[in-house]
């Protein structure tokens, strides 16, 4: 048994019981966890603050709510972070501007193009698909990050997002090919302003 699985086991009893020294231990096992998934919905940190405080408040109030046997409970908690998230961006009635999709241009990328770039990415590339995924709506980010960044898997981000697991596999492909589009729109950019650059210095782009 997982060490974080014993945790689990030993704080649920104390969290029904609406003990402070287990709704502590929680905070303490999965404060950082949470804050990481609430953040990269909510990027401003006041609003994921908020968004992080609410999550706690209703995890603590809904415990006996939790079925162990549906899932663990980390993802249980991912699911509430999920739901707090979307909801404070729908009450902020936010307009969000994204790139434009292209649906022709992505469904005929290949798996192989999209694992090239997303498949081991280097220092350089992670930080350009931090800023790609600014460029997604809420709800494809969701789904990439907890595939690439908390490594759950097809089933569990079903259950988060209350979807079924065909209907997530199918936007997770969708979504990579999107986000594979916006990273190589980033880095032409970025060539046609380092070539600008040297053209104004009176050098020949490489």
């Amino acid at each position: 048994m997982r060490e974080t699985d014993k945790k689990e086991i030993n704080m649920i009893p104390g969290l029904r019981k609406r003990s402070p020294k287990a709704q502590q231990m929680m905070l303490d096992c999965y404060g950082d966890y949470v804050f990481a998934q609430v953040v990269r919905l909510v990027p401003r940190t006041e609003d994921a603050e908020e968004v992080y405080q609410d999550v706690f408040i209703k995890v603590f109030k809904n415990i006996d709510q939790y079925d162990e046997k549906r899932a663990t409970l980390a993802t249980w908690v991912s699911r509430i972070a999920y739901n707090e998230s979307i909801n404070f961006l729908r009450r902020q009635q936010q307009t969000f501007i994204y790139l434009e999709d292209h649906e022709e241009e992505t469904a005929s990328m290949t798996e192989e193009e999209v694992e090239a770039t997303l498949g081991h990415p280097d220092q350089e590339t992670v930080q350009t698909i931090r800023h790609a995924l600014q460029h997604l709506p809420p709800d494809e980010r969701a789904i990439v990050t907890m595939f690439y960044y908390d490594e759950m898997s097809i089933k569990e981000i079903a259950y988060v997002t209350n979807n079924i697991p065909t209907t997530v596999a199918s936007r997770l492909c969708r979504t990579r090919k999107k986000l594979c589009k916006i990273i190589k729109n980033i880095i032409n950019n970025n060539e046609r302003g380092h070539d600008k650059q040297l053209a104004s210095a009176g050098q020949q782009p490489a």
